[in-house]
Parts: structure tokens; sequence; C-alpha cells
């Protein structure tokens, strides 16, 4: 594993172990962040670790054509309960994300560190946010970097106060990626909730292929 310096530099993603950490240290600014994303690396860790780099084998991803729509999901699309946004509250949304508990995890990975790099992000049309707003409050959001030249859109968190404004959220961005011809989302790591929304593992040579086309 190797301990990045000052430098904005990554080893080749190959050389992460097994479990896909590839590297330590460094920092979180916009330019190693974008550096990071578009070399197929993301950071993970949480307030007592170091700041890690991953680059996992195989990679989640999911191709925008693959994206299942359930009868239940048309339903509630169609009732049109929910309201959608985009990047109108991205510090919410991204709070919100940190809060929600999840099975098998103590705390959160994003930590006050990454929401304010993140934050910078956004504020650079680097990052985006989807708002699902059920009357005037904020039910459900989700947000992740856009590499806009790639057609490629790294997810990052989702957050859900009621049932299937997250999944509402997904269906529009899908939506607004299609139209736009982007190719997939990143989704990094399995899930079973976005193995159920279509997504699928690929080799991480094969998504490595697609972040260069």
């Amino acid at each position: 594993m190797h301990h990045l310096s000052n430098s904005i530099w990554f080893p080749n993603p190959e050389e992460a172990d097994k479990e896909g950490l590839l590297a330590f240290g460094g920092d979180l600014s916009v330019k190693r962040l974008m550096h990071a994303y578009r070399s197929g690396i993301f950071p993970w860790f949480d307030d007592y670790q170091p700041i890690l780099w991953w680059s996992p084998d195989p990679r989640m991803i999911m191709f925008l054509d693959d994206f299942k729509v359930s009868k239940s999901l048309e339903k509630i699309i169609h009732k049109n309960k929910f309201t959608i946004t985009y990047n109108t509250c991205f510090r919410e949304v991204i709070r919100n994300c940190s809060q929600i508990k999840r099975e098998g995890q103590q705390g959160t990975w994003i930590t006050s560190q990454m929401q304010e790099a993140y934050l910078q992000l956004h504020e650079l049309g680097l990052a985006t946010s989807v708002e699902i707003w059920l009357g005037d409050e904020l039910v459900g959001g989700l947000y992740g970097i856009d590499l806009i030249d790639k057609k490629v859109f790294c997810g990052e968190s989702m957050f859900s106060k009621v049932s299937d404004a997250s999944k509402v959220g997904f269906y529009y961005l899908v939506a607004q990626l299609k139209a736009k011809n982007y190719q997939l989302i990143d989704c990094q790591m399995y899930t079973t909730h976005l193995e159920r929304l279509g997504a699928k593992e690929i080799p991480r040579n094969e998504f490595l292929k697609h972040l260069n086309r």
C-alpha cells in the first residue's frame, strides 16, 4: 500500500490489495479528488483513520439501460407524489447522507472533512445533488461526482426518510444522464439494494477502459 505525499499522484489501481485498498494519506483538495475519480479511485475512511484511497476489483457499476423500474416504482412516478430538484441544497443532502444509519456500519465515512471537500467540488460544478421533496420537506436525496467529459457519474451516497424517495431520485438521475448521453453510473461497491436497481459488478480493468474512452 502506498503512502501519498503532497504531490498529486496515485499508483496504478492494479496495485490495490484484494479488498481494493490502494493508498493512504494525501489530502482532499479539489485537484487530488478529481484526479482520483478520473483514475478510478475514490476516498473512503472514517474519523479515526487516515485518508484511505480505494479501487476495488470487481467494480459495481450501472449501465443506464440496465436500470430496473419496478411496477411499484412506475406507479409512484405516475402519481407525481414527489417533487424533484437538482443542486438546490447540496449541503443538506450530504449532511443527511452522513446521518443515515446503515446496517453493519458504525459512524460514517462522510466526515465533516469529506463534506467540506465535496461542497467545494459542488461550488465548482463538479459535484451534483438530486433532491426529493414531499411538500416542503426534503425526504430524500443523492449526490455524486460528475465526470462530464467521460460521460460517467460517480455516485457517492443517497438517503431516504420516507419509503421509495431515494429510488425516485435515482430514477430521475438516470433519466437526466441518459438525456445527456452518459454511459454509466459508478456505484463503487456492491450492495443488494443497487443490484435490485440493475447495477452489476464488472472487472476493474473493464471499468477503467470505460473511463479512458
